[in-house]
């Protein structure tokens, strides 16, 4: 930590996502305080979790990404050490590989800085430019959607239990969940590589953490894209709409000509923000899937909401069996 030691820096880009034509990349700058994120042990869980949340960030650097053409892109991190790359430029997919991740290399540009930086200045970086082959894209909640959580327990201590002494490792996917999305992401035909966004209202902090989760157990790889831990304590602006929403927003936006399908839980905000952007973008929402969590208040709300929208097939499922049932007799999957 900064206060006993100088830590090296490093660099973590955020899996993202663009198109042929537009280049989309954001990360953090940071400093390396070695978090472990397989570790268990109750006191290492707790260091941990302090650590991922303080992060000792490094602000206003100048920072280069190197595509595969040769082409250098250049940004600054903020403040709080975030950065993001936004360029137009041409022929993007054909830089990308057969499910469609274009990989390139983070580095820091600035001959003034003293310190240690890891990986020898070069750190991955990958955006997903979706596959001409795609029919339809998947936005996919992560909390008691695909990773038991606890979100609706009381005071929601089940939540800050499993988030602070329990390591990526030992957190359980709900069952079936990761079968349900890789025939998603194959759909129809077996051979369609849908691309598969995570959109989370957990912080950019969990980022590392919810990657090694998904990755150990098994889920398709997609960007993850979550918010600033700064902005889930400011004060809620009468109109404003949750992050998430905005997220997904800009995925309808980004891919005008691709149809999705929503997956979330009847737990928190994923039904109003899922059944709002249907009836917003009816042509586009294939299917929404909220998984029923065991709040009775919660479930009979849900069902009152969806018992109002006929639009668009929207399905309260107590299992993924049930949502693949629902997706194969509809030609989603094979």
């Amino acid at each position: 930590m900064s206060w006993l030691k100088k830590d090296p820096l490093q660099i973590i880009a955020f899996q993202s996502y663009g198109t042929d034509t537009h280049f989309y990349l954001r990360g953090r700058a940071l400093q390396d305080e070695s978090i472990d994120l397989e570790q268990g042990g109750f006191f290492r869980l707790l260091i941990n979790t302090w650590k991922r949340m303080e992060t000792d960030k490094v602000k206003h650097v100048d920072i280069n990404i190197k595509l595969p053409n040769g082409i250098i892109l250049n940004t600054k991190s903020d403040k709080k050490g975030y950065f993001k790359v936004e360029a137009n430029l041409q022929g993007l997919k054909t830089l990308a590989n057969k499910e469609g991740w274009l990989a390139c290399e983070v580095s820091y540009n600035n001959i003034n800085i003293k310190r240690n930086i890891q990986n020898s200045n070069c750190f991955p970086a990958e955006i997903l430019i979706p596959s001409t082959k795609a029919t339809f894209g998947v936005v996919s909640d992560i909390d008691d959607t695909i990773l038991h959580t606890g979100v609706v327990s009381t005071l929601k201590w089940r939540l800050l239990y499993n988030t602070i002494f329990k390591s990526a490792k030992m957190r359980l996917p709900l069952k079936g969940a990761a079968e349900f999305y890789h025939l998603l992401h194959r759909g129809q035909s077996g051979k369609n590589a849908n691309p598969i966004f995570y959109v989370s209202h957990s912080p950019w902090n969990l980022y590392r953490y919810l990657e090694l989760f998904l990755r150990q157990n098994n889920f398709p790889k997609g960007p993850i894209l979550l918010r600033n831990f700064s902005d889930m304590l400011k004060r809620k602006v009468v109109g404003d709409k949750p992050q998430k929403q905005k997220e997904i927003l800009n995925l309808l936006k980004t891919y005008p000509n691709l149809p999705f399908i929503l997956i979330g839980d009847s737990g928190e905000h994923d039904p109003d923000i899922y059944i709002e952007l249907a009836k917003q973008f009816p042509e586009r929402i294939k299917a929404i899937y909220l998984r029923s969590v065991k709040h009775k208040k919660k479930i009979t709300r849900v069902k009152v909401l969806l018992e109002q929208y006929k639009t668009t097939p929207a399905l309260l499922v107590k299992s993924s069996e049930q949502a693949i049932v629902h997706a194969r007799d509809k030609g989603f999957i094979v």
